[in-house]
């Protein structure tokens, strides 16, 4: 239930602006949890409109390739992928591994 306990963070999160109509979620494709999953997980406990937002993954490589990694399987908790040029783990990763409450929209 990782996703349960991380859509309770962004619903908490939320509310303290106040009476909210609408979030936007950024997701990044890197992240520990599918945007898809968590999205379900929020509109199952809020009656608010729900947007996720889908940020590419960025990572740089050994051999030089920066960009966009090849995502081999991506499922709860767990995200394989490696550098599209040279096919190894990307020694880091500069943007796309995480959740971001962008925006509320309140009354």
């Amino acid at each position: 239930m990782h996703e349960g306990f991380i859509a309770k963070e962004l619903i908490d999160k939320a509310k303290e602006q106040g009476n909210v109509k609408k979030v936007t979620i950024e997701v990044g494709d890197l992240a520990h949890l599918p945007a898809d999953e968590l999205k379900d997980a929020l509109e199952k406990r809020v009656d608010w409109e729900v947007e996720v937002i889908r940020i590419p993954g960025l990572v740089e490589c050994r051999c030089g390739y920066r960009g966009e990694p090849k995502i081999l399987e991506k499922a709860h908790d767990l995200t394989l992928f490696e550098c599209p040029k040279c096919k190894k783990v990307p020694f880091k990763i500069i943007e796309g591994e995480e959740i971001v409450l962008k925006d509320v929209v309140v009354e």
